[in-house]
């Protein structure tokens, strides 16, 4: 299976610029099923469910690669309308979800909590199917104490969350952030992945680990 085979969208929040993605497989009776990977706040949530509903795509689980307010806000939502899915985040970051002071929301005044059950833990290693896709989470810690990203060989596609970018990598001066943790992280589980893999990040666009391995700043030894 090709990224062809796996449709992403992403949905941009206006405040935080936070890509919010829907990413689905097709069923045999022509409906979807997906996951929705950090959802944001208002309307780029708002869109992103109205864009699954038109497009019959079911969605089964709400994933979180960190506990950071701009990619929890929409949580809530999503699940109020699809209230069989799960939620998963990495047991290091769940915390998160019910403080405002640990997502950060607290120091932009929106003291931001999350209501839904957290019941999947996303561990390093643990294994995700959406439809015939088989998917790995991936410690990318460091940027938060938890962060994960999330990894599908068969579709060469890799969401980092807010752990690599464009050209850059996830700021490491917050609260339980890690500069030393993540830049092993990205070498020992990211930079390792084919050259081909889409890189779909937390904010801006697209790349792909070739092109991060040669010429991230960050990266580049």
């Amino acid at each position: 299976m090709s990224t062809a085979d796996l449709h992403t969208r992403s949905f941009v929040d206006p405040n935080f610029a936070e890509n919010a993605y829907l990413v689905s497989v097709a069923r045999d009776d022509g409906s979807r099923v997906g996951w929705v990977i950090d959802p944001s706040f208002p309307p780029a949530v708002d869109n992103l469910l109205e864009y699954a509903a038109a497009e019959r795509i079911t969605i089964e689980k709400i994933l979180l690669s960190h506990g950071h307010g701009d990619h929890i806000a929409g949580v809530d939502v999503v699940y109020q309308a699809h209230p069989s899915a799960q939620v998963g985040i990495s047991p290091a970051d769940k915390p998160m979800l019910t403080d405002a002071r640990l997502n950060l929301s607290a120091m932009f005044g929106l003291d931001l909590t999350v209501r839904a059950p957290a019941d999947l833990a996303l561990s390093p290693e643990t294994h995700l199917t959406l439809g015939p896709l088989s998917w790995r989470v991936l410690d990318t810690s460091g940027h938060s104490p938890g962060g994960i990203s999330l990894y599908c060989a068969a579709a060469g596609a890799v969401f980092t969350g807010d752990a690599l970018f464009s050209g850059s990598i996830g700021r490491t001066d917050f609260p339980g952030s890690n500069g030393r943790q993540l830049l092993a992280n990205l070498r020992h589980h990211l930079l390792i992945l084919p050259d081909e893999t889409r890189v779909y990040a937390g904010h801006g666009p697209p790349t792909t680990i070739g092109i991060e391995r040669k010429s991230n700043p960050f990266l580049v030894e």
